[in-house]
């Protein structure tokens, strides 16, 4: 069935999954990782990096399982307004694990960053398009990385590009569609969201793939991201596989 058989993976419940039902696109926001370092009178940064190793630890048993796209809310674009320290902190945290190509995502995985890297600064977007080329030719899971990314911010992103086609006379404003602007979406490449988890105990979406969760399944638990485990994620999964998913219709 699965060949993730590894220490730590439970056996008897991935039995469970059918690989024929697997979501395609699965966003996570990896929430909980101040809360994680605070219960362990640890600082915030160390909660930081313990969820970075993490996603990892996830995205490679995700790609194994066969999803093939993961979204991960890394920074959001309301994430600025945190203390300074902290902020510089995660800046620092990303360069790193940009740096160590191998290290952010494990092999086999092409990465790709979505969201508004105006903010971010040279050396930052330097290494994402160093990344991105290092890992485009890989034919495993595709791992967008959301960094400064907001979902409105997205959804305004995308009515602007079509309003300039509109000023330039290439559209009427009546034939704007929906599928228009999906195809103005930074995941225009891939199905919209099949699965949202989100641990830590909060039950919202945070600005996270507003356009493209229009459909989603959510799963919520009170786990903090540095302790979400291949077990949870396999529940995730199997909780996904026994919804009936209507799309509206009866």
């Amino acid at each position: 069935m699965f060949n993730i058989f590894k220490r730590g993976i439970d056996k008897k419940l991935l039995q469970e999954v059918d690989p024929a039902n697997l979501p395609r696109h699965v966003g996570i926001i990896m929430d909980g990782n101040g809360r994680w370092a605070e219960k362990r009178g640890l600082p915030r940064t160390a909660g930081h990096r313990a969820g970075a190793q993490n996603l990892k630890t996830i995205t490679e048993f995700a790609g194994q399982m066969g999803i093939p796209y993961i979204t991960a809310y890394a920074f959001s674009t309301e994430n600025w307004k945190r203390p300074k320290e902290e902020v510089d902190a995660l800046m620092q945290l990303l360069l790193d694990y940009l740096r160590d190509k191998d290290q952010l995502a494990g092999k086999n995985v092409t990465i790709r960053v979505i969201g508004d890297r105006s903010a971010l600064s040279d050396e930052i977007n330097r290494e994402i398009d160093v990344i991105e080329d290092y890992t485009k030719d890989r034919d495993g899971m595709v791992l967008y990385l959301a960094i400064n990314y907001g979902g409105r911010q997205e959804i305004v992103r995308g009515v602007n590009n079509l309003c300039r086609r509109v000023q330039q006379g290439e559209l009427e404003p009546g034939d704007v569609t929906e599928a228009m602007l999906s195809a103005e979406v930074y995941t225009r490449d891939v199905p919209e969201a099949d699965l949202i988890i989100r641990p830590s105990g909060e039950l919202r979406l945070s600005n996270f793939l507003l356009w493209q969760s229009a459909y989603s399944e959510f799963w919520f638990s009170d786990i903090n991201w540095p302790d979400f485990s291949t077990k949870d994620f396999t529940q995730a999964i199997l909780d996904y596989q026994n919804r009936n998913r209507r799309f509206g219709g009866r």
